[in-house]
């Protein structure tokens, strides 16, 4: 019989909250600056939501699906 595993919060919840974070930076960036470094921030920020959602929605499942 298998223990169960048990994983700390920081490894259950660190990501999503890093993506949450980055993702309210973003848009209070985009919302608050005028042009220039907060318009960069902004874009940087709220790329990487899509980043992950892309890699983990659509290139991994095409990998994954072209082994089997």
């Amino acid at each position: 019989m298998k223990k169960p595993s048990h994983r700390s919060t920081t490894a259950i919840w660190g990501w999503p909250l890093l993506i949450g974070l980055s993702s309210g930076v973003g848009l209070v960036s985009g919302l608050f600056s005028d042009g220039g470094a907060g318009d960069v921030l902004a874009g940087i920020c709220l790329a990487v939501p899509v980043a992950v959602g892309t890699w983990f929605g659509w290139l991994r499942r095409s990998s994954t699906t072209g082994s089997r």
